[in-house]
């Protein structure tokens, strides 16, 4: 009974967010190992979402490295610095954001650690009209989000396709209303190349982590070889 119980509890999160419509969420199928989406969805960043959106954890000099940028390419992305020094910082005011957002735009470094790759992939492919609110736009996976659809243009309009259910109106689908610059399946890469660049950005680190790992691992299994052979021979006498 009581690991029914510990069951039910754990699963009743999945269930509310099923009752209340939440979409499932999708993977964008992330490879932190691809410089060339890593590149491009660092590109796609500074461009679309670094003017109210900070990166704390991402040093400048360390996305050259790690990223094969030139120091042409550099100064093309970051054309206000003068030395190739410091973190990713957004130069937006926090008490201007609040003002015209309602909040402060937060440090998607840690951001995407705390939601996870498919939330934000699910999230970022998922605006729809709605002209109640200040910017014509609501979001399937996070209601009455304050931020503007910045990828509108890219993807184009969708439309929230609903069904009563209990007399509530729940969102089933969303339907493509005005076609945006990109075809579907393009914009849908290129959402998956900028949550790539997230996941990368949010411990910068776990590249040399994970290649690391593999290393140690390898010792480990050296090491417990030799250990279970000199094992062998220190206790052949003695029994």
């Amino acid at each position: 009974m009581k690991r029914i119980i510990v069951t039910c509890l754990l699963l009743w999160p999945f269930w509310a967010s099923a009752e209340l419509g939440a979409p499932p969420l999708e993977s964008p199928g992330n490879d932190v190992y691809d410089t060339e989406s890593l590149r491009r969805g660092a590109k796609l960043y500074v461009e679309r979402c670094l003017g109210c959106h900070s990166l704390k954890h991402m040093r400048y000099r360390r996305l050259q490295q790690d990223l094969g940028f030139s120091e042409e390419e550099i100064k093309q992305l970051f054309p206000q610095l003068e030395r190739i020094v410091g973190t990713m910082t957004t130069a937006m005011d926090p008490k201007d954001a609040e003002r015209w957002f309602g909040v402060a735009a937060p440090d998607l470094s840690e951001r995407a650690r705390a939601l996870g790759t498919d939330w934000i992939y699910t999230y970022l492919r998922t605006f729809y009209v709605d002209e109640a609110r200040p910017f014509g736009v609501n979001n399937w996976v996070f209601k009455d989000v304050a931020m503007p659809h910045v990828f509108g243009d890219l993807q184009g309009e969708q439309k929230a396709v609903t069904q009563d259910t209990g007399g509530m109106p729940v969102i089933v689908r969303l339907e493509q209303s005005k076609p945006g610059k990109l075809p579907p399946l393009e914009f849908d890469r290129t959402v998956a190349d900028l949550v790539n660049f997230l996941d990368y950005a949010a411990e910068p680190a776990q590249l040399e982590r994970r290649s690391l790992g593999k290393w140690v691992l390898l010792f480990l299994l050296i090491f417990g070889f030799v250990s279970y052979k000199l094992k062998k021979a220190y206790w052949k006498d003695i029994h």
